[in-house]
């Protein structure tokens, strides 16, 4: 059976932290930050991890994970 592929999209957005969990950017910090509140900025800085319903679908499109 050949190798898969991993989606080349999922290579640049997500990664894995030790224990498995998926973290990805926040969404909402490119533009049109005029319009939102300081206390929103502050929070969407960083990252966050997916919800675990989520998970699955990464997994899948990164068969050999995402190192």
């Amino acid at each position: 059976m050949p190798k898969l592929k991993t989606k080349s999209g999922v290579k640049k957005r997500f990664k894995l932290t030790a224990t498995g969990k998926v973290k990805h950017g926040v969404a909402g910090k490119r533009h049109r930050l005029i319009s939102h509140n300081a206390k929103y900025i502050r929070q969407q800085r960083g990252t966050k991890t997916l919800a675990k319903a989520d998970w699955a679908a990464v997994k899948k499109w990164a068969p050999y994970g995402l190192g």
